[in-house]
């Protein structure tokens, strides 16, 4: 069921005070008007993009200081399994396995993974404690939380098959293209996305 309220954004373009513009995707928060009052824009806030109504408007220059996500990270039981299945498995490229400190001194090894020419990385950091451990393949709840595109859907799909790869939901054709999901060697839940 569609949601019944629809999300504002602010428009930065202005040099002046925010705006907000309907119908598209971004928070619902609390804008200064022109005269330096405030109103409020439809609830359902999320904390995440909560704003301070007292600090000063500020425009913000059209192009980002962002340029890419860089790493993200998965939680492993250990290194060198997790290593061979994204090397030798999905075919991803081994950027950096160096020795490493733990916050509290502990050795620990910083391991970069990426598919080739990708600019955004997956860092593989073993468990550290209950905490993490309790986490290992549930990094996202059951859900699928990883999108791994191929330009070329059957042979990929037929190559992680014949390596032993579990998929959990056999492949399917979606309006975005051709799908499968397969599980990684911690048990996180991944899409195999290629074109239809």
């Amino acid at each position: 069921m569609a949601s019944s309220w629809s999300r504002r954004v602010v428009d930065r373009t202005s040099p002046l005070e925010p705006q907000v513009r309907d119908g598209v995707s971004g928070c619902d928060c609390r804008f200064r008007d022109a005269t330096g009052g405030s109103r409020r824009e439809p609830s359902r806030l999320q904390d995440s993009c909560r704003r301070d109504t007292t600090a000063p408007s500020v425009s913000v220059p059209q192009t980002s200081l962002v340029t890419h996500l860089h790493l993200v990270t998965i939680v492993v039981d250990e290194y060198d399994p997790a290593i061979r299945f994204f090397v030798d498995v999905l075919g991803f490229e081994l950027l950096d396995d160096s020795p490493s400190l733990t916050n509290d001194g502990r050795p620990k090894r910083w391991v970069v993974v990426r598919p080739p020419g990708a600019e955004t990385g997956i860092l593989l950091a073993r468990a550290d404690g209950p905490d993490q451990e309790r986490v290992v393949g549930d990094q996202v709840s059951g859900r699928v939380g990883f999108f791994l595109r191929v330009d070329d859907f059957e042979p990929a799909y037929e190559r992680l098959l014949a390596a032993g790869v579990a998929f959990v939901r056999l492949p399917r054709d979606e309006a975005y293209g051709r799908v499968a999901v397969f599980t990684d060697i911690a048990g996180n839940h991944w899409d195999l996305l290629g074109p239809a």
